[in-house]
């Protein structure tokens, strides 16, 4: 049976999603910043025949994510309707083996899909971290976000990144994200960061290293400084990344490979 989820339910919801924290940061942080009945936000759960909640979707503005517990069967048609019936519903995103679920109930809307690995790191890989220098690795504050910005921009990786320094400096301030950097020069050359941080876990986003200064090893300095210091405060870190070349790096740290995550987009519902 699926019902709409309200501040009553947090209990057994958040239960529910904290038991993968990482696989669920975008479905925690989201409860966290802003619970259940918010007109841009709402969360449905699937209860089973004892009642006891086994899966979960959230409503982001135009976004929905879809969780359940791993091998549970759930209403995936059920959900489906929800999204569709939904006028703002373009997009869904979420771990592959729960998405391709719903697909065959949204293929009439669908407009195209990106695939992407999703890997998490509990632990630091001490073999091959233990010897990385960090002490020239810093912490950025509100006041950085201008250079963290331009260094980001002077990376063709992120040539397409919509990041601005007022979203940068934003984020710092209200402890969603945090940036380390590296400087020579005078100037920001590395830097690594985070986004969506809840209590449970954060998102690793923004490795990059201007060109002249590649081959250092200035980022796995920022990752690692980055890592040490949110496993220390026992959140889980997770990342997405597009080739396996990436993915080897990030494998070296201490991040394993948990899966596919899918990203949809969908034709507006016709008027």
């Amino acid at each position: 049976m699926i019902r709409q989820l309200t501040e009553a339910d947090h209990e057994i919801c958040y239960d529910l999603v904290k038991e993968q924290a990482a696989e669920n940061l975008f479905i925690l942080g989201d409860i966290e910043a802003y619970g259940y009945e918010q007109d841009f936000q709402k969360l449905w759960g699937d209860f089973d025949e004892n009642g006891e909640l086994h899966a979960v979707l959230l409503k982001y503005q135009e976004n929905f994510i879809p969780y359940a517990k791993p091998q549970i069967n759930f209403d995936a048609e059920g959900f489906a309707q929800i999204m569709l019936q939904d006028p703002d519903f373009t997009m869904m995103s979420g771990l592959k083996d729960i998405t391709e679920r719903l697909e065959p109930f949204l293929n009439g809307r669908l407009k195209r899909k990106r695939e992407t690995y999703y890997a998490k790191c509990t632990k630091l890989n001490s073999s091959t971290t233990e010897n990385v220098p960090t002490t020239d690795v810093y912490l950025a504050v509100p006041e950085d976000a201008e250079e963290l910005v331009e260094l980001l921009n002077g990376v063709p990786e992120f040539s397409d990144s919509i990041i601005t320094v007022e979203r940068k400096r934003r984020g710092i301030e209200k402890g969603l994200s945090r940036s380390y950097f590296i400087k020579e020069d005078g100037r920001m050359v590395s830097t690594a960061s985070t986004t969506a941080e809840n209590s449970l876990s954060a998102m690793v986003v923004g490795v990059a290293t201007l060109l002249d200064y590649k081959k250092k090893g200035y980022a796995t300095q920022c990752m690692v400084k980055l890592c040490h210091q949110l496993l220390q405060e026992r959140k889980e870190l997770c990342l997405f990344y597009d080739n396996p070349a990436a993915g080897a790096i990030y494998k070296r740290i201490g991040f394993q490979d948990i899966g596919l995550w899918m990203m949809y987009s969908y034709n507006k519902m016709k008027g």
